[in-house]
């Protein structure tokens, strides 16, 4: 069975894309969830037990070890092709989305860092955060008109979902605002059984990072914190 290495589900943005990949398609793996530290140097000591790169997530099957979120999703494709989208031009989109939001998004990114339990009001809205969320529902509303959704490849749900399950939880708790088919898109993500199923066990933790929540407070006010004390 596939052994997915993972961080805090509150924070960890890279380690929820295979994790919820696999839960919705059924694919079976055992989950190991190591902390972030804020120890200098801890978590590479401890995840470079188990991933080249020293980061997560990470995928090990028998001893074959796959670290970086997207190399995992075309590792899994070659066994379950369910991940990408079966005809070609969906497939080719939807690949292509994939990389966008791997590579792209940047002021999304640090401007709204992945806080699952926090709801916060934004100090100010960046004019290069407003281009992220103009590309971000053009680029949604694209996949679902052409493809007829529900999903942004069509009927079903696939990889390229999988990868911005974390922007969803990102508009979710600093409450950016999206046009309405954008919003429905990201609520329906949010609906989904192992994307409730990974927020309530974000909830649930205990830990806290000091670096990510000093991160997200620095950004915003705080509004509520929903997170088990």
């Amino acid at each position: 069975m596939y052994q997915l290495y993972i961080a805090n589900k509150n924070y960890s943005s890279w380690s929820l894309r295979p994790w919820v990949l696999m839960s919705q398609l059924g694919i079976p793996f055992e989950e190991t969830l190591i902390p972030f530290s804020s120890a200098p140097g801890e978590n590479w000591e401890h995840y470079r037990e188990f991933s080249p790169n020293g980061k997560v997530p990470c995928l090990v099957d028998n001893k074959i070890a796959v670290w970086d979120s997207l190399a995992i999703v075309e590792y899994l494709a070659e066994s379950h092709p369910e991940v990408w989208p079966q005809e070609r031009q969906p497939r080719a989109w939807a690949r292509s989305a994939c990389a966008e939001m791997h590579s792209g998004f940047t002021s999304l990114r640090s401007t709204c860092p992945m806080n699952v339990g926090v709801r916060l009001r934004l100090h100010q809205l960046p004019d290069a955060l407003v281009k992220d969320l103009d590309r971000l529902c053009e680029l949604w509303e694209s996949g679902l008109e052409q493809f007829g959704g529900p999903f942004l490849a069509g009927h079903a749900f696939t990889a390229v979902d999988a990868f911005f399950v974390p922007v969803a939880f990102r508009i979710q708790s600093y409450g950016l605002q999206l046009t309405p088919e954008a919003k429905e898109y990201a609520q329906r993500l949010l609906n989904l059984q192992s994307v409730m199923m990974w927020e309530e066990e974000a909830l649930k933790e205990t830990w806290r990072d000091k670096s990510h929540d000093e991160e997200t407070l620095a950004v915003g006010v705080l509004l509520q914190d929903l997170r088990s004390a």
